[in-house]
């Protein structure tokens, strides 16, 4: 009986060292902000008067310059220390198929796992010939494996 009791902790051990190695983490809120010709997505440090200034910025196009994502998230344990946060943008179809973006940027865990904001912006050129944006998918990855995601209702 004995012998069988150390071999099911050696067992649960061994799991438990092969399963630390992956990080673990969430992309916690994802907040798309139009930006106005000065780089400004608010006039104020009021909500509401952001909200207002995004309606008013949704309404007329011709006083945009870009679109920022500002996105909260968390994870503990990365391979590197290092992960990639990455937008993907999917804009008005033109022809058969939609005009598509990544936006990517590289971020640093903390210890603790704590949360944190970043930000990914597309502009430019990249951001007149994409169009009005019609879905997007935020993720976050540790190497090749996926560890968090938050994507928009139309995704």
């Amino acid at each position: 009986m004995r012998r069988l009791l150390l071999r099911f902790l050696s067992i649960l051990f061994l799991a438990a060292t092969f399963s630390a190695g992956a990080a673990t983490g969430r992309v916690l809120k994802v907040l798309p902000h139009y930006l106005d010709l000065k780089g400004r997505h608010s006039l104020s440090p009021s909500l509401y008067d952001r909200d207002a200034y995004q309606a008013q910025l949704r309404q007329h196009p011709d006083q945009r310059s870009a679109l920022r994502f500002d996105v909260l998230w968390r994870a503990r344990a990365a391979s590197n220390g290092k992960l990639k946060l990455r937008a993907e943008l999917r804009g008005i179809a033109r022809g058969e198929l939609p005009r598509e973006a990544t936006l990517e940027a590289e971020v640093e865990t903390k210890s603790g796992g704590n949360s944190h904001w970043s930000v990914l912006k597309l502009e430019g050129e990249n951001y007149q010939n994409l169009g009005e944006v019609t879905a997007w998918r935020v993720t976050l990855w540790d190497g090749e494996q996926l560890v968090g995601e938050q994507k928009s209702f139309l995704w």
